[in-house]
């Protein structure tokens, strides 16, 4: 079952399931003490709730007559990085002085983890993600994204966009939080897959397209079975000595890495593609 955020023709705002060409509205009036899709997943079964609220007298809606809204309440942001092979080559490319720290972590037990965007540096489906002023090497990192309760449990999947200043951080690993956190630094959505059952890893597959003036300028591809940690892994880290009373989006880490050469334009469209979440399609702005 997925779940999305929406903003409707009259400007109101409202928590949807999402079928393949429309959505449902979900009354959460039905239950005391539940008005965002954050409490929904805060629930001991969302799945089962959200099933539940469903408002059996709302016709259904297409998705054209809606805006997709980034699927973020009041959570943290966080990421997990060098957890695929790829990524790890390309830090120890970028990096003058720190290669030997990007070799270590992909194989030590503690991952590198690092918060990334509070609720308000988030994009979701359609509006700009940002490449910095200063920044001459940046690029879009397309991140399987795990959606965990205040509790530590699993309850979603996502897609999120770690953009990322690939030169700033190649210049100093400790300017890791200027490469990577800033206005527009990162993108949700366009949905929330609930975590009712195990993953295939193996057949879930992300894609990144990135096209400019029309033309497709840098594609790539990878499966969630070529993460080097597995998902409960990687949350059990961030929840260690942290606590996250909203709960927390943590972007797993990505296996598709641009060219050397290559560096985001303004005017560019970024769109990122998992299996059963859809696609997330962002435009590029510079500076501010």
């Amino acid at each position: 079952m997925r779940l999305a955020k929406v903003r409707l023709a009259d400007g109101t705002v409202h928590i949807v399931a999402v079928e393949d060409d429309s959505v449902r509205l979900l009354d959460l009036s039905q239950v005391e003490d539940c008005r965002s899709l954050g409490d929904i997943l805060e629930r001991p079964e969302p799945a089962g709730l959200a099933r539940f609220l469903i408002d059996p007298n709302a016709s259904p809606i297409a998705h054209s007559e809606v805006t997709f809204l980034a699927p973020i309440d009041r959570q943290e942001v966080w990421a997990a990085g060098v957890t695929y092979q790829r990524s790890q080559t390309a830090r120890m490319e970028e990096s003058e002085h720190g290669a030997t720290h990007y070799d270590r972590v992909y194989t030590a037990d503690r991952p590198e983890l690092f918060f990334k965007a509070t609720p308000h540096r988030v994009a979701g489906p359609g509006q700009p993600v940002r490449v910095r002023e200063d920044s001459r090497w940046s690029v879009p990192e397309p991140e399987f994204t795990i959606a965990i309760s205040s509790a530590g449990q699993i309850v979603g999947y996502t897609i999120g966009n770690d953009m990322s200043a690939r030169d700033i951080e190649g210049e100093n690993p400790l300017y890791l939080p200027q490469a990577k956190v800033y206005s527009d630094c990162c993108a949700l959505g366009p949905c929330l897959l609930l975590a009712e059952k195990p993953l295939d890893l193996p057949s879930t597959r992300i894609s990144l397209s990135i096209v400019r003036k029309g033309t497709e300028v840098f594609a790539g591809e990878t499966t969630l079975g070529q993460l080097h940690r597995t998902l409960e892994e990687l949350t059990g880290w961030v929840m260690r000595e942290n606590t996250f009373p909203h709960g927390v989006f943590l972007l797993t880490g990505t296996g598709i890495v641009p060219p050397d050469k290559f560096t985001c334009e303004a005017g560019d469209e970024i769109s990122m593609t998992v299996t059963g979440i859809g696609t997330l399609t962002n435009p590029v702005v510079r500076g501010r």
